[in-house]
């Protein structure tokens, strides 16, 4: 089974090994979207919250951008981020460029602007696929999504398409469902935990939903403490099969929305872009009123020269610094979240740590 409620850090010891001794290192993960365009209006969508001046993303800044993560030892370059990369007429020749040169590739959609022509040509380049999807039926979809019921109908389509030339061709991608699950969306679980079996994709994760440090989308965390949702995302992990996981992220599901931790150390491992080409280290930040944390935008600078630059390092820094306090400072549970317990842990170790 796969770990989506933890992190893959220790597979990458090298990289940990030169984090600790206080070496500036290339990250292992980056996240990026082509664009900020999206089809999708989203109830639960972070990004909203984050403009910031769009600027589109030509091939040229895509290409030097995925030559630059290659050169400076990044390993995996994922298309998500705060926008819906499908909408990028480049999309299907980055994620086949990024493969080429021997980037790991992935890509997070709603899965509607898919073609089967498209999958045809990126799915043999992924190493997994993930649809974004928060209900099993069609009326639910269209509320939570922003958009018509027929939108339900196509993305079902292309779902079933997916892992159809997944198994025809025996491709090692994985192709999974993700839920953002908002307290009140909680009877969409058992539905599309089923949809998920139904249409034989690998995984279905169900997730919390981020809000930001003001709580501006409202997400009431002690919700999700209700008996009757907890009952509901066992019984939707009871139906994994061997080639079908349902899991359900309880650790920030039951955080309560807090954070153990006050220092930002993982953005130097896993960062982010904005499809408007801006870099400001986490997704937290893209906001133009967040300007303290920008870095650049790889569209007037390449990434290697923002990388070995004074400024990305005054970010990270920046980060980790007493002047910083995730607790306040930045939205809960972000994507950094489980890497960042994990770091806080080496930094400021427990009690007695040689009995184990």
């Amino acid at each position: 089974m796969r770990d989506l409620d933890g992190h893959k850090l220790l597979y990458h010891l090298e990289r940990l090994n030169e984090w600790k001794h206080g070496n500036r290192i290339p990250p292992i993960t980056i996240d990026i979207a082509l664009t900020r365009a999206c089809t999708y209006r989203c109830v639960y969508c972070y990004s909203q919250l984050q403009e910031n001046e769009r600027k589109p993303l030509t091939w040229e800044v895509i290409k030097n951008f995925l030559d630059d993560c290659k050169e400076i030892g990044v390993k995996a370059v994922s298309l998500v981020s705060d926008g819906e990369s499908t909408c990028s007429s480049h999309y299907v020749e980055a994620i086949q460029y990024g493969h080429g040169i021997g980037l790991d590739m992935a890509l997070g959609t709603n899965g509607y602007l898919l073609t089967e022509e498209a999958l045809g040509k990126i799915l043999p380049c992924l190493t997994y696929l993930r649809f974004n999807i928060s209900s099993g039926n069609p009326v639910g979809y269209a509320k939570w999504h922003g958009v018509t019921k027929q939108h339900f109908t196509q993305v079902i389509k292309n779902i079933a398409m997916a892992t159809y030339l997944k198994k025809s061709f025996k491709l090692p991608v994985t192709i999974g469902l993700q839920m953002v699950m908002m307290p009140e969306m909680f009877n969409e679980v058992l539905p599309l935990a089923e949809l998920g079996k139904a249409l034989e994709v690998d995984y279905l994760v169900i997730k919390h939903c981020s809000d930001d440090e003001n709580g501006s989308l409202n997400v009431e965390y002690h919700k999700y403490y209700n008996p009757e949702l907890i009952a509901m995302l066992k019984e939707a992990e009871n139906m994994s099969t061997p080639t079908y996981q349902v899991a359900v992220k309880w650790s920030k599901i039951l955080s309560g929305g807090k954070r153990s931790y006050s220092k930002c150390y993982a953005v130097q491992f896993i960062p982010q872009l904005s499809g408007s080409g801006m870099f400001s280290a986490c997704g937290c930040f893209f906001g133009e009123k967040y300007k303290k944390y920008h870095i650049g935008n790889i569209i007037d600078t390449r990434f290697k020269d923002m990388f070995y630059g004074k400024r990305y390092w005054e970010v990270m820094n920046e980060l980790i610094s007493d002047r910083f306090d995730a607790k306040t400072m930045c939205g809960a549970l972000c994507i950094q979240h489980k890497c960042n317990e994990f770091l806080n842990s080496l930094t400021d170790p427990p009690d007695h740590i040689n009995f184990v």
